[in-house]
């Protein structure tokens, strides 16, 4: 930790010790003419912020999308009405009839509701698991009833909202509980105040006495967020969910004192973090893709708001935005979702109709908005994000943009400043598609590389739009540390473990010490395929010293794929290689070093080394392997391949992967013995 970062942490401290004397005071009720840059009216904001088309008189499209997008609405928010969240895997949870804005629905208790500071939101004795306090407290929900109402024109559903609103100002006095503790989450749930109380304002329900409840409460969460925003080894995507939040909170709301300066502040941390924390191919210096959705959600939106109020964001941000759209864009080419790198907690900004496939519908924004039509042939699914934050115009737009004609072939991509390597053929959403995505990139973010996973020289592969090896996911933050540490594991990928250790030194649930460091050796990409070859010294710690090279190749016209493990350091080693296959694929095994797998209609063979002593694993506990986690607490069985080896010195082993191969090879595979024998 540096000199800086230590002298900012003890200011914190000393703001908080301040803060403690006089949160109390702080809870009186704010006099409007001290918040307030001009006399009381009936609306205190800058309504064109958040979309110019949102006006009294909303212009639906003409083609019937919009009875679609109201049925899909009104489902989700009948169920709102009637105080009913999806959170994580409690699906259609009752909050009651009276909803209690500190309850833990998981852990089904209070949470602490004293000096919000000093909670300790990651100690499950004391507030459960944090994410199921904060879900329904970002208010996701009231953009749901807010386009619902405006899809119907039913006004119990601008009531509702109000009524939720009015309900947790009542419950979340100024610094107490836990929706005061983390300024990310402040900054989400303003972000959506404003849209909430903009697709409402037609209804009427925003009368003068009710805003004058409102503004007071969002003075406060822009005051506190600009107040402490996350800095240093904090200062990942929750710095850019602050800033955003201060951002769009601070040029909606704009007749509030301090609002021109808190958006010019967030603006500028804004303009600075998209540098910062993504490589210059586009990607998430997090090194997890899930995250990379996040932060690119929270850039779009105040890109837009900086459009909307002739507030244009530099090119440098508007082209560094472009380029991680096209990195979504590339994981996406082969079919969903993105390959599950690094941490996800199943993170989104707003809800306007897309989020069941975040990463397609920002696609299909990205396309509009800058006149993409390569995004365009991916945005497959829901265009009703287009509608909300583009109007009518960018709507119609979008429709009318020509894609190119027919199937496009798959292509072998590097994003090199990243660390990740695509090899691929056939073509997209055709039954010859393969994708195999090498993962020979850095841990993660800063010094502890919070969200990163012991993934070095991973590799998934996805054929047909269906995956076969994928990354296993994440699971859990707070509740299960066990089943934490085993998701950012080595063994839960599919790479190569060494004597039993991560690649990386596992410190905490968010924190790495001794790191490996990847790169990639050569590159050499084909029509139908091609060559990657890359290493890491993340076992160089171990008593001799260890160094993992792995190539791999793709031929795709033959649907084989090769993988070439190269163990070098001095003594008795032992090596495990993990393969882990999506929770849809059954297994057979053939031989003991030959499996057969099938994934819908398609078989697939992988031919492993005759010196690995393979096993079979499938949702064992003890220890735990053979899982696949596509969301927050929800997991699945799936098999997993263990083979294991001792060697000395020098190790060679090869695997064959033979897809959609409905015949037994035509020759198994030779191994040379020379550079290593394995016991």
């Amino acid at each position: 930790m540096s000199g800086q970062e230590i002298c900012w942490r003890l200011a914190g401290r000393v703001r908080e010790a301040t803060d403690r004397v006089v949160w109390r005071a702080r809870q009186k009720p704010v006099k409007l003419e001290r918040i307030l840059m001009a006399a009381p009216e009936s609306l205190q904001v800058r309504s064109k912020a958040v979309g110019p088309h949102l006006a009294d008189k909303l212009v639906l499209p003409a083609n019937g999308a919009a009875r679609t997008w109201a049925r899909a609405a009104a489902a989700k928010a009948n169920a709102i009405c009637r105080n009913r969240l999806d959170l994580f895997d409690l699906q259609d949870q009752d909050l009651g009839s009276a909803i209690d804005w500190n309850h833990e629905s998981k852990a089904g208790r209070s949470t602490p509701t004293g000096f919000a500071p000093a909670i300790d939101y990651r100690d499950y004795s004391i507030t459960g698991d944090c994410k199921f306090v904060w879900e329904p407290n970002r208010h996701q929900h009231l953009v749901v009833l807010g386009r619902t109402f405006r899809l119907t024109g039913e006004a119990r559903y601008a009531t509702t909202l109000v009524d939720h609103l009015e309900s947790w100002i009542a419950q979340c006095p100024y610094g107490v509980g836990m929706n005061w503790r983390s300024p990310l989450e402040l900054g989400i749930r303003l972000i959506n105040w404003c849209w909430a109380l903009e697709l409402i304002r037609p209804s009427g329900v925003l009368d003068e006495p009710r805003m004058a409840r409102i503004l007071p409460v969002v003075y406060r969460h822009l005051w506190d967020i600009s107040r402490r925003y996350s800095r240093y080894s904090s200062a990942n995507n929750h710095l850019i969910g602050e800033a955003a939040g201060v951002y769009i909170g601070g040029t909606y709301f704009s007749g509030l004192r301090g609002a021109d300066r808190w958006r010019r502040e967030s603006r500028d941390i804004l303009c600075r973090e998209i540098i910062s924390q993504t490589h210059e191919d586009g990607g998430t210096r997090e090194q997890a893709t899930g995250y990379h959705l996040f932060v690119l959600e929270f850039f779009v939106l105040c890109y837009l708001v900086g459009r909307n109020t002739g507030e244009e964001f530099p090119d440098a941000y508007r082209e560094r935005l472009e380029r991680m759209l096209e990195f979504a864009a590339a994981f996406l080419e082969a079919g969903d979702p993105l390959p599950m790198f690094g941490d996800s907690d199943d993170g989104y900004v707003v809800d306007l109709g897309g989020r069941e496939n975040l990463g397609r519908s920002l696609l299909a924004v990205g396309a509009a908005l800058f006149g993409r039509p390569n995004l365009k042939a991916l945005a497959t699914g829901s265009h009703e994000p287009i509608f909300w934050l583009l109007g009518p115009e960018g709507y119609e737009t979008y429709r009318r943009m020509e894609t190119a004609p027919g199937r496009e072939r798959l292509c072998s991509r590097a994003l090199p400043e990243s660390g990740y390597y695509l090899l691929q053929s056939g073509s997209r959403g055709s039954k010859d598609s393969i994708s195999v995505t090498f993962d020979c990139g850095d841990l993660g973010l800063g010094p502890i590389a919070a969200h990163g996973h012991a993934d070095a020289l991973s590799f998934t592969l996805r054929a047909f739009g269906e995956d076969i090896l994928v990354d296993p996911g994440t699971y859990d933050y707070f509740t299960y540390p066990a089943w934490r540490r085993y998701f950012r594991s080595t063994r839960a990928h599919n790479t190569v473990v060494i004597d039993d250790q991560d690649q990386s030194e596992m410190l905490g649930g968010f924190l790495w010490g001794k790191r490996a460091r990847s790169r990639c050796v050569r590159w050499e990409p084909a029509l139908q395929g091609g060559t990657v070859v890359g290493e890491h010294d993340g076992y160089l710690r171990l008593t001799g010293g260890v160094t993992h090279r792995r190539t791999i190749s793709l031929i795709g016209h033959r649907g084989e794929i090769r993988v070439v493990d190269e163990l070098t350091g001095p003594g008795l080693h032992r090596a495990t290689v993990f393969l882990h296959l999506g929770e849809s694929c059954s297994l057979e095994d053939m031989s003991g070093q030959r499996y057969v797998f099938a994934h819908g209609a398609c078989r697939t063979t992988i031919e492993l080394d005759d010196r690995l002593r393979t096993e079979m694993l499938r949702g064992a506990e003890d220890p735990i392997a053979g899982w696949v986690s596509r969301g927050y607490h929800r997991k699945a069985p799936a098999y997993a391949l263990a083979g294991h080896c001792e060697w000395r010195n020098r190790l060679k082993l090869a695997m064959r992967i033979l897809v959609d191969c409905h015949q037994p090879a035509e020759r198994p595979l030779a191994f040379s013995g020379q550079e290593g024998r394995g016991k």
